[in-house]
């Protein structure tokens, strides 16, 4: 059959969670290495040398991987994991994604300021919206309304200050970004979506907003 290659291809995708023993997309995984001198480290690009270890991408499967002894037995070698280890994916992950928006805004596929983002989100045109963590709640608000009214839907992140994101996006006060969809935001989408395995995307205060 000629649906052979299609299947290879993406059995090359799949790896089986250490913890769990499912077999899961790469996507939703981490890969770890286990160093010369015997240390676990976090391979987020997937491209250290080593045999490759997975585990699936959340604080509970990584922290019980790090206990339990799992990155020895299935790297079949002394193998020590860092007490943080969760904590060093989690900023790992933070990072990629953060890199990622100023990647897109050199690339024009971001967008910034309250009228840019609304008119994004009205249209459809937006795949995320990205909120500092410590905007105004009233601008937040009418965002949010504005994102309600999307044709598509639209993933929320919150993660990152309003500093933050302006050091990435050399730009200066940024409070409301878009991701505009498309390829671009899809390969976004896969840190993003592992980093909410490892904290919350939104602020705990948001919540409590009427």
């Amino acid at each position: 059959g000629r649906a052979a290659p299609a299947t290879l291809a993406q059995a090359a995708r799949e790896r089986r969670d250490v913890v769990s023993g499912e077999v899961r997309d790469e996507a939703s995984l981490i890969r770890f290495v286990v160093a010369p001198d015997g240390l676990v480290v976090p391979d987020l690009g997937r491209k250290l040398p080593g045999r490759g270890v997975w585990v699936a991408a959340d604080r509970a499967s990584v922290e019980t991987a790090a206990r339990k002894g799992a990155f020895a037995r299935s790297a079949r070698t002394k193998a020590r994991a860092p007490e943080d280890l969760a904590d060093q994916v989690e900023a790992l992950l933070k990072k990629r994604v953060i890199d990622g928006l100023g990647l897109a805004r050199r690339a024009g596929e971001l967008i910034s300021g309250f009228e840019k983002v609304a008119a994004s989100l009205a249209s459809g045109g937006a795949a995320w919206l990205i909120e500092a963590s410590d905007g105004a709640e009233d601008g937040r608000r009418k965002v949010l309304a504005a994102l309600r009214r999307s044709p598509r839907p639209v993933g929320v992140v919150g993660v990152f200050t309003s500093a933050e994101l302006g050091l990435a996006l050399g730009l200066e006060n940024v409070i409301h970004t878009a991701f505009l969809a498309g390829r671009a935001a899809d390969r976004w989408a896969t840190d993003v979506r592992r980093l909410a395995g490892f904290r919350p995307l939104l602020p705990e205060s948001w919540r409590e907003e009427p």
